[in-house]
């Protein structure tokens, strides 16, 4: 029987990081309705994406998705560079 592969979401994000070795951190910005106050809210998290290559650089617009934890704090990977900041 074949193997059911889990499709993970794809997340966009600009890239605020690059210092360290192999790792980016990309800021991503959600925003949704407030369900009581009907209000536009917006959400900013950073994730600490893994870049094998070290093809990112900072301002740089990225895609990238979860996979296997890798560090503590590191689970996401690199899908594509969508637009260069140079």
């Amino acid at each position: 029987m074949a193997e059911q592969v889990k499709k993970s979401r794809l997340y966009t994000g600009e890239v605020v990081s690059d210092k360290m070795d192999k790792t980016i951190v990309v800021n991503t910005k959600r925003t949704y309705m407030h369900p009581r106050f009907h209000k536009i809210m917006s959400i900013n998290k950073k994730y600490k994406v893994h870049d094998e290559q070290e093809t990112a650089k900072i301002g740089d617009v990225v895609e990238f998705h979860e996979g296997p934890k890798l560090s503590k704090s590191k689970y996401m990977r690199l899908a594509r560079v969508v637009k260069s900041h140079s």
